[in-house]
């Protein structure tokens, strides 16, 4: 049965029939309703797929018409707007890579020729902050933060927050689009924002004291500075617990969809720990986002919608298959992205989730980026998995670095782990080596060390440091 868009446009005040569509920045769903939107959110998959082409319809018509960067692509290609007839003949586009973007950026500074507005109109910049190469610039225009505002209103509500809730935000304000896109979304929702940040020296023993005054019931940061958070606050004689927080939801890293370091936060701090995120280019980028029946990160299809593929071709794949997602923007005027690949690695599933909404799911969220996957002897091995393996024993330490090097032309992998003070060394060593070898089929070296002795993160961890350049320039030079 069709959604009826008239019924929704009376009811909640979002108009879905035009592009891009209209929303009532006064509506808010009752605090007992359990979604923003239900008649999308719980619609048949078909019935919402006719929602989503009629808006990708007018996504790609908008690019095609303001980009010269899209329609030079679509030209190689063979393709126009016109070739967009069913949901499926998206496959047909090309892709868009951030080396493209980067390129773009430099041939028409500052923002690219696939801005599609004027550049007077942005109203927001942010970007990357440029360390592996040139820095991405993101220009967005005012009525499409508006709508990334609405967005994550939206996919909050699902996550379990309401107007009742205080949000201490922990994250750097600078460029980085994930503390202000989670302040948008909170501010849109009606809850109290507490923009706390992060950074600063010292700043995360102040916001242990200012949480146990403030009593926030919602937390947002990586699921490394919140587990950083709580170490602080116990060396302070502080429960975790304590401190109120209700619901804690994450990005940046893909901690909060690995099941121990999920498990480890939510008995921590006592509280649902809620994985979000896909990335910057894509806002809103709380569209891959968990709702509070915590069964994997939903993909809210007609906001963004996304493709699961091969990561070689392309091409999507059925449910059930791991491959990389392929996004594509439905509501964005400013920097609209079609088919743009994250790089990450996932899996999806079309399984039924106890929320009730109907959106596909990726049951272990995003575990990991493509390029972040290291061989060793020929095994494919992701930081996450390390991690939720160390995680799990009961004796780790809360923090390790994977160093990768090369000993006499073999690949070396050296796990340096933090265990807890009063522990069997010994027991634990062999512990921890049983499993990793089980779970990455490499036999790794060892480090213990006391808890404490690795840095801490207060932005996204770096654990993995891999060494082998340093060889193989060695034995080149020689």
């Amino acid at each position: 049965m069709p959604l009826d868009l008239s019924r929704i446009a009376r009811e909640r005040g979002v108009d879905l029939r035009a592009w891009p569509p209209r929303y009532d920045p006064a509506y808010r769903p009752a605090p007992d309703a359990a979604e923003w939107l239900p008649e999308v959110e719980r619609a048949h998959p078909d019935a919402r797929e006719e929602l989503i082409l009629a808006k990708l319809r007018g996504q790609v018509r908008w690019a095609w018409e303001k980009s010269p960067f899209y329609r030079r692509k679509w030209d190689e290609a063979g393709i126009s707007p016109d070739s967009l007839r069913t949901l499926r003949d998206l496959a047909r586009f090309p892709v868009v890579q951030k080396n493209e973007l980067r390129a773009a950026q430099s041939a028409y500074p500052p923002f690219g020729d696939y801005l599609c507005i004027d550049p007077a109109e942005v109203a927001r910049i942010h970007g990357t902050s440029g360390t592996t190469g040139r820095p991405t610039v993101f220009g967005i225009g005012r009525d499409d933060w508006a709508r990334i505002a609405e967005a994550h209103a939206r996919i909050l509500w699902g996550a379990g927050i309401r107007p009742r809730d205080r949000a201490m935000i922990c994250s750097f304000f600078s460029l980085y689009m994930g503390s202000w896109g989670a302040l948008a979304g909170v501010e849109r929702l009606g809850a109290t924002a507490f923009p706390f940040g992060a950074g600063v020296a010292g700043q995360t023993l102040m916001g242990v004291q200012w949480a146990r005054e403030m009593k926030p019931s919602a937390f947002y940061g990586t699921p490394s500075y919140a587990l950083h958070f709580a170490d602080t606050a116990k060396r302070e004689g502080i429960d975790p617990r304590s401190l109120g927080f209700r619901v804690l939801f994450f990005s940046g890293e893909p901690g909060a969809g690995i099941p121990s370091t999920k498990k480890q936060i939510e008995e921590t701090f006592g509280a649902a720990c809620i994985d979000m995120g896909s990335t910057a280019e894509m806002s809103p980028w709380m569209t891959d986002g968990e709702c509070a029946a915590r069964g994997g990160m939903h993909l809210w299809q007609d906001i963004v919608y996304t493709e699961i593929c091969d990561p070689k071709t392309f091409q999507p794949l059925p449910y059930g298959a791991e491959g990389t997602p392929v996004y594509t923007h439905l509501e964005r005027t400013s920097q609209p992205m079609i088919r743009f690949v994250a790089g990450d690695l996932t899996r999806w599933t079309d399984a039924p989730c106890a929320c009730g909404r109907t959106y596909p799911r990726l049951p272990q969220g995003i575990y990991g980026r493509i390029d972040d996957m290291f061989i060793v002897r020929g095994e494919n091995i992701y930081p996450s998995a390390i991690e939720d393996v160390l995680r799990a024993i009961d004796g780790f330490g809360g923090e390790f670095r994977v160093i990768i090097s090369r000993r006499e032309a073999m690949d070396d992998l050296l796990v340096r782990a933090e265990i807890s003070p009063g522990r069997d060394v010994a027991a634990l060593e062999r512990e921890m080596r049983e499993r990793l070898q089980a779970r990455v089929g490499v036999r790794p070296r060892l480090e213990l060390v006391a808890q404490g002795t690795i840095p801490r993160t207060e932005f996204k961890a770096r654990r993995v440091i891999d060494d082998r350049d340093l060889y193989r320039k060695g034995v080149s030079g020689s």
